[in-house]
């Protein structure tokens, strides 16, 4: 048992193995194929991501232009649902799928909101995984960690002793899933994955969500943006709403429920589709946060 030196209290965690100071980066990585994780920094403007990573997501904007604008509005939802979240009270953060720490991300959201607030990053991509950690270094031990894991493992990340360090599951905890349910296959089991998730959560926890679709978009966009995932990391497996909704099992929406991603509480207040600014109706991407009783 170790003291949380925020709160003072006992906590059966062991922050320095979480923390995982020694840990090194690996010497040799595929770059030649083009990375969900890598493409999504260029959508965002970032430049941890190589040529074939910007030539895949350059034949994605030209399919559906949209594409850097629904990023970076996943990007504004994700803080608007921690902030949420962390102000109803949930201190415990983790994040699957993570991608290429940038502005914004969940650790600098929920600890500007808690300073307290413990956040893991799980992700299959060892320089999403480097580029996370270098988070650690400017904040205490123990509040960020992360670890590799596959979403198509879920028991995996669950017993990670990374994960078991770092967050107590008898607590209330925020999972997200942002913009990475749509890289996961019906046929790979993605309700199975998120139901055993959502299974290991206590009373009190939330599920913060977003999927793309093929709702907003034109159906030759949708296709052509499905085929030029099949040469990436990961496919691109849009799903209408009727198919988004039974991820949240019976949790309980908060309002304003599954939406349009920008729809989701934005800082303007409650606004309709037909309100969106000029190209925001094509933002193709369903969003939305749920507690379990």
């Amino acid at each position: 048992m170790t003291e949380d030196t925020t709160t003072g209290a006992g906590i059966g965690t062991d922050w320095d193995w979480a923390r995982a100071d020694d840990w090194q980066p690996p010497t040799e990585l595929d770059t030649g194929i083009p990375h969900t994780a890598r493409m999504y920094d260029y959508y965002l403007g970032g430049k941890d991501n190589f040529e074939a990573d910007r030539k895949a997501a350059e034949a994605a904007i030209a399919a559906y232009p949209a594409l850097p604008l629904l990023a970076r509005t996943n990007r504004e939802f994700l803080g608007r649902a921690v902030e949420f979240a962390a102000g109803r009270g949930i201190r415990q953060f983790l994040d699957i799928g993570t991608g290429i720490p940038a502005v914004g991300s969940t650790n600098e959201v929920a600890q500007r909101v808690a300073p307290d607030a413990r956040v893991v990053y799980v992700d299959n991509d060892p320089i999403v995984a480097t580029h996370a950690r270098a988070l650690l270094a400017g904040h205490p031990a123990g509040h960020t960690s992360v670890i590799e894991g596959d979403l198509r493992e879920p028991e995996a990340i669950l017993d990670h002793p990374g994960l078991r360090a770092a967050i107590d599951l008898d607590r209330p905890v925020a999972l997200m899933l942002v913009a990475v349910l749509h890289f996961i296959r019906d046929e790979d089991g993605a309700e199975r994955i998120v139901s055993t998730l959502r299974d290991a959560l206590a009373p009190g926890s939330a599920l913060i969500l977003s999927h793309g679709s093929p709702d907003f978009a034109s159906r030759e966009s949708a296709a052509e943006g499905t085929r030029i995932y099949r040469s990436a990391s990961a496919p691109l497996v849009l799903r209408p709403r009727a198919a988004v909704e039974p991820f949240f099992g019976d949790f309980g929406f908060a309002g304003p429920g599954l939406v349009q991603l920008p729809l989701w509480r934005p800082e303007s207040g409650h606004i309709r589709t037909s309100d969106l600014p000029e190209g925001w109706q094509d933002v193709s991407a369903y969003a939305g946060v749920a507690f379990k009783g």
